[in-house]
């Protein structure tokens, strides 16, 4: 698959980054805009193909100066859930904002446009009351997830008044290599193993028996470079997950398993501003029946994957 001229927004944060990792064999060019506020200069390869901006995606002048030489549009930078409760108007300035803006520069700037992939969340289903959940719900209950589906609101105004080539994908709680625990905003996956790396104790907010839907990372870019190429996809938005739940505490208890360590103390605390979903599995036969894709490395095979390459990053 070959890509022209690419755009990623949030391109050196942990996604952002392995997409990247991704695409520079099968782009012509790739140009990233980040402003590390979250992500890592670090995590971006060194390539001659490779053009790296630490700029807001609200920079009007620099969409400009980019957008007309681009063909294809991945859309991965955010404020995620954490920050968006403690700055609203980040939130709104970031995720809404500069999705809108982003949105408008490439209708008036990219003749060439292919695809628009604009990277959503599972958090627009808050704590849904249909499991598996499908696209079609929402429940929103949070800043983060009230900027990220009104974005996609925006998406779907483009796609359906001007013909602009849109997909949308939910992303739900994607781990893996790449993932730091140094971002302290990072996943509770990251930080479950830098907490056995520094012997402290794993920490569980509330009682454990809250359910997220774990994607490993590779599958989730591969279902991003799907949609990247695919025509049958515009227009359309997609669960990206693989259907099972698995609560906290049972995360906790296989990762302890996986590093030899089940007596490994594990400790509660009450539950923060963000923690509002109590279960959590996606339903995805939308995207597996319409582009073929589905989530193929297990939450096992997944961890053990991330242990070994935290292990060679000398982070274990």
């Amino acid at each position: 698959m070959r890509y022209g001229n690419v755009l990623v927004t949030g391109g050196a944060g942990f996604l952002g980054s392995q997409l990247v990792k991704k695409l520079k064999d099968r782009c012509n060019h790739l140009y990233i805009i980040d402003d590390l506020s979250t992500g890592n200069a670090g995590a971006i390869p060194r390539a001659k193909n490779i053009t790296f901006y630490k700029e807001s995606i609200t920079n009007n002048e620099l969409l400009e100066s980019i957008l007309p030489k681009v063909e294809v549009i991945f859309h991965l930078a955010c404020r995620n859930v954490v920050l968006s409760v403690e700055n609203i108007d980040e939130d709104f300035n970031t995720n809404l904002y500069g999705g809108f803006l982003l949105l408008k520069k490439a209708k008036e700037c990219c003749p060439n446009l292919q695809k628009f992939v604009y990277t959503s969340t599972s958090s627009i289903y808050g704590d849904a009351s249909i499991l598996p959940t499908p696209e079609s719900y929402h429940n929103i209950t949070l800043p983060y997830s009230a900027s990220k589906f009104s974005t996609e609101h925006y998406c779907r105004m483009y796609y359906h008044m001007y013909n602009l080539p849109i997909t949308i994908l939910r992303l739900s709680n994607v781990y893996g290599p790449g993932q730091l625990a140094s971002n302290p905003y990072c996943g509770v996956i990251a930080k479950f193993f830098d907490a056995i790396r520094k012997k402290e104790p794993l920490t569980i907010y509330s009682d454990g028996t809250q359910t997220r839907d774990f994607t490993y990372v590779e599958d989730t870019i591969r279902a991003i470079l799907i949609a990247g190429i695919s025509e049958r996809s515009i227009g359309k938005v997609y669960n990206i997950g693989t259907g099972k739940e698995t609560s906290i505490i049972q995360l906790a208890k296989t990762i302890l398993e996986i590093k030899g360590d089940p007596h490994h103390p594990i400790i509660s605390k009450p539950k923060r501003a963000v923690d509002k979903v109590h279960r959590r599995a996606l339903h995805v036969e939308e995207i597996e029946k319409e582009l073929g894709w589905k989530a193929l490395i297990s939450l096992q095979q997944g961890l053990v994957l991330t242990s070994n390459w935290l292990q060679a990053e000398g982070l274990a």
